[in-house]
């Protein structure tokens, strides 16, 4: 497992008990990074915005998600329909989408550690439902889905308000910058996956408390910081 931390500013946070691992979804736990390029340009003809060539798709994931959108010209305003859209369509394709090989059971021995998971996304509660399987959406304690004008930080609270737990005693874990910031916003411990969107060197340059390269390397850390 590779940890990469701030001392100066995770050090004192990473040595309290962790009682709360809150999960991204996509790209996290479900293999949806090849479907979502599929239907990109599609999106860009629908709501007009740049398409995207085959050789920028490495490009893009360089960037963060802001700069993501201004490189596409996607207006803010946007976003909402956007997302609202996207739903739909994995409501329709859920099939076509895979959990990530490892995730159904990380989330088993995860549960068997005593830790609480959480789930924020902007996908709908009822899509990773239906992705996860019954069995594995019922290990989940909290859903927080649903797009957002103001980001994940937001629900992140809401969570952490909902479950009784102070954000240092809760991780937060995902493949996108956006990921990061918002757990940093909120004081929660941040940990980045790197089998998801964002490039390794990217997810890197924002030291997060720990850089995740295997699903067995996420039930470690928890582990070691649950005594």
């Amino acid at each position: 497992m590779e940890l990469v931390a701030d001392m100066a500013k995770t050090g004192a946070i990473a040595t309290r008990p962790l009682d709360l691992v809150v999960f991204d979804f996509d790209g996290t736990l479900s293999d949806s990074g090849d479907w979502f390029v599929s239907i990109a340009n599609d999106l860009a003809e629908r709501f007009r915005f740049r398409k995207i060539a085959p050789h920028e798709v490495e490009l893009l994931r360089r960037k963060s998600s802001r700069e993501v959108i201004e490189f596409l010209g996607i207006a803010r305003w946007k976003m909402p329909w956007i997302a609202r859209y996207v739903r739909k369509l994995v409501s329709r394709e859920a099939h076509r989408i895979e959990l990530f090989p490892g995730t159904p059971n990380l989330l088993e021995r995860l549960a068997e550690t005593g830790v609480k998971l959480a789930l924020v996304t902007s996908n709908s509660e009822a899509n990773a439902r239906k992705i996860l399987g019954p069995r594995h959406a019922a290990q989940i304690h909290c859903y927080a889905c649903g797009s957002s004008l103001f980001g994940k930080a937001p629900k992140f609270r809401r969570v952490l308000r909902k479950m009784g737990v102070e954000p240092h005693a809760a991780l937060a874990i995902g493949d996108e910058t956006r990921d990061v910031d918002a757990a940093r916003e909120v004081g929660m411990r941040a940990g980045s996956v790197l089998w998801g969107y964002a490039a390794e060197d990217l997810l890197k340059g924002m030291t997060p408390d720990a850089l995740f390269r295997t699903p067995e390397d996420i039930l470690s850390y928890v582990r070691h910081h649950r005594d």
